[in-house]
């Protein structure tokens, strides 16, 4: 038996997320569906990120095992031929069998995109939100610092009867401009459920002057997501990478 490892991008637009659910028809089912057929034998994958609906993703990460001689590193190039043109496979490779894309250490990075001009743009309605008022970019950058560190990210996550240690690692955060889009970019050993997109609404709300950059301090104590901004919408927001540092890749 091997493990293989595949790199995993897709536009979410159209799909429930990534994890398979009966409520519609998600990335994951149709990666199992797509692997079942180059196999000719039923495939489950395990995935490394269950990305919401609507957001998109350049490098999640999903194992599968199979007994299949087929040469790692073809496996991309074959899968792809079977899925369709908004999910595509960016690499593959086999892994130690005992590794787990989810619960082994990791450094995920995210990024959002703010569209910030006079009017919508369509051609870019499905890669990132819209606002059409002035934001305060460098308040919303000393805002994004005040992450950075080990904190208790309970004020900024929805809450997950699940989950009971919300404590999390941000190694760094950028926030920019390239023309009128905002590019917000946040990397760390693990996200809560919706954390990035309450992180966002809360940094736009500081952009708006609503709370001043120093308000970020004041939520992280408080520990009370009712205290923090709206969650902002799945579209504007892309899972770039995921590294696992144990593993060497």
């Amino acid at each position: 038996m091997r493990r293989i490892k595949l790199v995993v991008a897709y536009d979410g637009t159209r799909y429930c997320g990534w994890q398979v659910q009966p409520n519609g028809l998600s990335v994951q089912e149709v990666l199992n569906k797509a692997l079942s057929d180059l196999f000719k034998t039923p495939v489950t994958t395990i995935g490394a990120s269950r990305t919401d609906a609507g957001v998109h993703a350049l490098g999640n990460v999903a194992v599968f095992d199979t007994e299949a001689r087929m040469p790692a590193g073809r496996i991309a190039f074959a899968l792809n031929t079977y899925l369709p043109e908004d999910i595509r496979i960016q690499g593959s490779e086999e892994v130690p069998l005992q590794f787990h894309p989810r619960f082994t250490e990791t450094v995920k990075t995210y990024e959002y995109r703010i569209l910030n001009r006079t009017f919508a743009d369509p051609c870019r309605r499905l890669t990132s939100t819209f606002w059409y008022g002035k934001l305060d970019l460098e308040a919303m950058k000393k805002a994004a610092a005040l992450l950075e560190g080990t904190h208790d990210f309970k004020s900024l996550a929805t809450a997950n009867p699940a989950v009971t240690d919300t404590v999390r690692t941000i190694y760094k955060t950028s926030l920019w401009k390239e023309d009128d889009m905002i590019r917000f970019q946040i990397t760390g050993n693990g996200f809560l459920y919706n954390m990035v997109r309450i992180i966002v609404g809360t940094l736009m709300e500081i952009g708006k002057g609503t709370w001043p950059t120093e308000y970020m301090e004041t939520l992280l104590e408080a520990r009370d997501r009712t205290k923090a901004g709206p969650t902002a919408r799945p579209e504007g927001l892309t899972l770039l990478w995921i590294r696992y540092p144990e593993w060497g890749f």
